[in-house]
C-alpha cells in the first residue's frame, strides 16, 4: 500500500511538472506577444496632399518620396533606404516559413498541430521583434481564412516604424505532389499536372495559361512570390525532385521556363504579377547517384559527362530572357567546377562570377532554406541539419559572412537577422554591403505594388480561387499531359480505347468513379480487364523530411512485382503509372496490354482516356530506362544516355498512330 501511494505521489508530481512546463511555455509566448504589440505604432493614415492619395506609412503627416505612388521606383527605394536602421535592413535580408493561424488569425502561440509553428517564432516576433517582412507559407487554410490572415499580417507590418509591407512566398501548390520541402498539394487551388506533366504536353501556350491562372489565385489570397519554377534538368533518373522539373532536355526546359515565368510575372513585374524565384542555379539535377542535396549523403553534384554548361541552358534561354525577378542556387557542391568545392550559395565564383558578372543578373539572389542553422522543434529537437555543404567546419557567423561575400542578397529559411546586425557592429561586414541587397529586395516590393495597397479582398479569394473555369483548364492540362506508352493489338484491333461496359477489376481507383465506366468485380479472374493505377517505385527513407523524398532504385522489387504480374497473367491488364520520376518497368510493360504514364491526373481523367473520351497526346519528358544496371551506368549530368531505354525521351502514342519526338533538335522545332 505504501509503495502504491508513492507511485501515486510520483505520478501526480510528474503530471504537475509537465503541466507547469506547458503552462510556462504558453505564458512565455503570451508575454512575448504582449511585449511585441506594445511596440507597434498606429495604422498608416490614408492622406491626400498636393492631389496625391497615399498611405502615410511612417505616420509623420507628410508625403515622403517612398510613400508617393507617382515617384519612380528607384527614387522610392533610395528614399526609404536612407530612412532605414541597420536592424530594419537586416530584417529585410531574411525569409523564413511562417505559420498561418486558424480562421485568419495571427499565430501568436505554437500549435502541436502545425510543425511550422514549432520551428519558427510567433507571427508578432517575426514582424515586430525581428523586423522581418519576407515569409513563405506551407500548410494553409481555406482561401478566405488565408486572405484574412494575410491582411492581418500586413496590418501588423503597417504598424511598424516605416510600415514596410510583407512579401508572402510559396512553393508550388497547384498539383498533386506533397513534399513540404518542395511542393504542396493543391487543396482549394486549381489542380494541374506536375511540372513534368506540363512539359509532357509540349504546349507553350498551355504553360503560360497555367502561370496566368495560378498568378490570379496566388494574388487573391496574398501570395506575391513563387518559389518556382525549377529550371533544373532531370538528367539523373533517380533524383527525388524530378517531378518539379520540366524533364531532362535543356531546350524543352528553357522553352517551358520562359512561358512559365511570363505567365506568372507578365511582360514586366507589376501590381498584378507574382514574382518568380527560378531555381536552382546552376542546375540541381546531376546529383551523385541520384541522392538529393537536402541531405549530407547527397551533397555532391557531379559531371562525369562534362556537361556543366548544358545545365545552364534553361537559365540562358529561359529564365533570363523572360525577366525572372529572382534566382535561387541549390544546396549542392558542383564538384570540380569552380575554384573551391563548396555549396552554390557559398560559392563566389558561381554567384558573383557567373550569375552577376557573366550573365549580368541584377535581381534578387536568395539562398535555399536552412544553410546556416539546424531546423529544430521548440529550439531543442533537430529535425533537419543545416545544409552548409563544404563549409560545415565554419561557425554560423562565418557561414553568413561567406554567403554574403559570395553575393547572396537574402538568406532563406532562417530568422536570425540579429546575426547580421552584430556582424556589422563588430566591423566584420560593411553596412554598404547590406544596402546593395536591400535595394534589390525593396525594388521588387515596390514593383509588386505592395507599398501602395498590400491588402486583398477575402470575398474575391472565395470566388476566384478554384473557380470552375480554372478547374476545367487544369483538367484539360491533365488530359493533354498523359502519355500512351503501349496499346496492344488483339484479334486485329487495338485494346484501347476500351468499349462498352466491361467487367473491371480495379486497384487504386475510386470505385464510385469506376462504376460509371464498367461493372466492378472483386477478383481479376472474373474481370474482362484489370485497371491498375500504380506509382513509380522508390525505396522509403527514414526521418521526418527524408520520408517525403522518393529516392533510390526505380524498379518494383520481387514481392510487389510478382503480385502485379500474377494479376496480368489472369486477365488483360491496363496499367496507368504516376511518374514523379522515371521508373524501370520492363516486365510490366511486357505483360500489360495497355500502358499509360501520368504526371498527376485524377481517376476520372485516366478512365476518360482509357475509354476514348479523348485521344492521349503527351510525350515523355524523360526517358524510361530498361534496367537498374542501365541506370547505374549512365552519367548523372548527361540527358537520355541510358543504354537501350525501354521508352526513349519524347516517346508517345495516340489512338491513331505513333507520334515520336526523339531529340533536342526535334523538340525545339516542334
Amino acid at each position: 500500500m505504501r509503495s502504491r501511494n508513492m507511485f501515486k505521489i510520483a505520478g501526480f508530481g510528474l503530471f504537475g511538472a509537465a503541466a507547469a512546463a506547458v503552462g510556462g511555455f504558453y505564458a512565455f509566448h503570451y508575454m512575448q506577444s504582449q511585449h511585441n504589440f506594445d511596440q507597434v505604432t498606429i495604422a498608416a493614415p490614408k492622406l491626400k496632399i498636393e492631389g496625391i492619395d497615399f498611405r502615410d506609412l511612417n505616420k509623420n503627416g507628410r508625403l515622403d518620396v517612398y510613400e508617393n505612388p507617382e515617384a519612380s521606383v528607384s527614387d522610392r527605394v533610395e528614399d526609404l533606404l536612407l530612412r532605414m536602421t541597420l536592424e530594419e535592413k537586416a530584417g529585410l535580408m531574411f525569409i523564413t516559413p511562417i505559420s498561418v493561424g486558424n480562421e485568419g488569425r495571427l499565430r501568436e502561440r505554437p500549435s502541436f498541430e502545425d510543425i511550422i509553428s514549432l520551428t519558427t517564432p510567433i507571427n508578432s516576433e517575426l514582424v515586430i521583434g525581428k523586423l522581418m517582412n519576407h515569409f513563405n507559407v506551407v500548410e494553409v487554410p481555406d482561401p478566405v481564412s488565408l486572405a484574412k490572415w494575410h491582411n492581418n499580417i500586413q496590418s501588423l507590418a503597417e504598424r511598424t516604424r516605416l510600415g514596410i509591407p510583407v512579401t508572402i512566398a510559396s512553393d508550388p501548390r497547384n498539383a498533386f505532389g506533397h513534399n513540404p520541402a518542395a511542393s504542396l498539394p493543391a487543396g482549394d487551388f486549381s489542380l494541374w499536372p506536375e511540372p513534368l506533366g506540363l512539359a509532357a504536353t509540349r504546349n507553350p501556350e498551355l504553360v503560360r495559361e497555367f502561370g496566368r491562372i495560378a498568378r490570379q489565385e496566388y494574388r487573391a489570397v496574398g501570395i506575391h512570390l513563387a518559389l518556382h519554377p525549377m529550371a533544373d534538368l532531370a538528367t539523373e533518373p533517380r533524383w527525388a525532385r524530378a517531378a518539379g522539373t520540366f524533364g531532362e532536355d535543356a531546350e524543352l526546359s528553357a522553352q517551358v521556363v520562359y512561358e512559365y515565368v511570363k505567365g506568372f510575372q507578365g511582360e514586366e513585374l507589376s501590381g498584378q504579377s507574382v514574382a518568380t524565384m527560378v531555381k536552382h542555379f546552376t542546375g540541381g539535377g546531376p546529383q551523385k547517384n541520384g541522392e538529393d542535396a537536402h541531405f549530407a549523403y547527397g551533397k555532391e553534384q557531379v559531371y562525369p559527362g562534362e556537361q556543366f554548361d548544358y545545365h545552364l541552358l534553361p537559365f540562358e534561354k529561359g529564365a533570363f530572357p523572360a525577366g525572372a525577378a529572382q534566382i535561387m542556387p541549390y544546396y549542392g557542391i558542383p564538384m570540380g567546377q569552380t575554384d573551391e568545392d563548396v555549396g552554390f550559395a557559398f560559392n563566389k565564383s558561381v554567384i558573383t562570377g557567373m550569375l552577376r558578372e557573366r550573365y549580368g543578373f541584377d535581381g534578387v539572389v536568395c539562398s535555399d532554406w536552412g544553410l546556416l542553422t539546424d531546423a529544430k522543434i521548440l529550439g531543442v529537437f533537430t529535425v533537419l541539419e543545416s545544409r552548409s555543404w563544404g563549409v560545415e567546419h565554419l561557425s554560423v557567423e562565418q557561414r553568413a559572412l561567406k554567403m554574403l561575400d559570395a553575393g547572396i542578397d537574402q538568406i532563406g529559411g532562417e530568422h536570425i537577422p540579429e546575426l547580421v546586425v552584430q556582424l556589422v557592429r563588430d566591423g566584420k561586414l560593411k553596412e554598404s554591403r547590406l544596402d546593395s541587397s536591400v535595394r534589390r529586395l525593396l525594388k521588387d516590393k515596390f514593383l509588386l505594388g505592395l507599398f501602395d495597397n498590400p491588402y486583398v479582398d477575402p470575398e474575391v479569394a472565395k470566388t476566384l480561387v478554384g473557380q470552375q473555369d480554372f478547374i476545367n483548364k487544369g483538367i484539360s492540362a491533365q488530359r493533354k499531359s498523359l502519355v500512351l506508352l503501349k496499346n496492344d493489338v488483339v484479334n486485329g484491333s487495338s485494346v484501347l480505347p476500351l468499349e462498352g461496359r466491361p467487367k473491371l477489376y480495379v486497384e487504386n481507383v475510386d470505385k464510385d468513379i469506376a462504376r460509371t465506366f464498367g461493372d466492378l468485380v472483386d477478383s481479376p479472374a472474373d474481370a474482362d480487364f484489370a485497371v491498375l493505377r500504380l506509382a513509380a517505385p522508390y525505396q522509403p527513407r527514414n526521418g521526418i523530411f527524408e520520408s517525403f523524398f522518393h529516392a533510390g532504385d526505380l524498379d518494383f522489387k520481387a514481392e510487389e512485382k510478382n503480385r502485379l504480374l500474377k494479376i496480368m497473367n489472369q486477365v488483360p491488364t491496363v496499367v496507368d503509372i504516376y511518374l514523379d520520376r522515371a521508373a524501370v518497368i520492363p516486365e510490366i510493360a511486357d505483360r500489360s496490354v495497355g500502358l499509360m504514364a501520368n504526371f498527376g491526373a485524377s481517376d476520372e481523367v485516366i478512365l476518360d482516356a482509357l475509354f476514348g473520351k479523348f485521344n492521349p497526346s503527351g510525350k515523355l519528358p524523360v526517358e524510361l530506362p530498361s534496367s537498374m544496371e542501365a541506370v547505374r551506368n549512365q552519367f548523372e549530368d548527361v540527358p537520355y544516355d541510358s543504354i537501350k531505354p525501354l521508352y526513349p525521351f519524347g516517346y508517345g502514342l495516340s489512338y491513331f498512330g505513333e507520334q515520336l519526338l526523339s531529340s533536342s533538335h526535334e523538340v525545339a522545332e516542334n
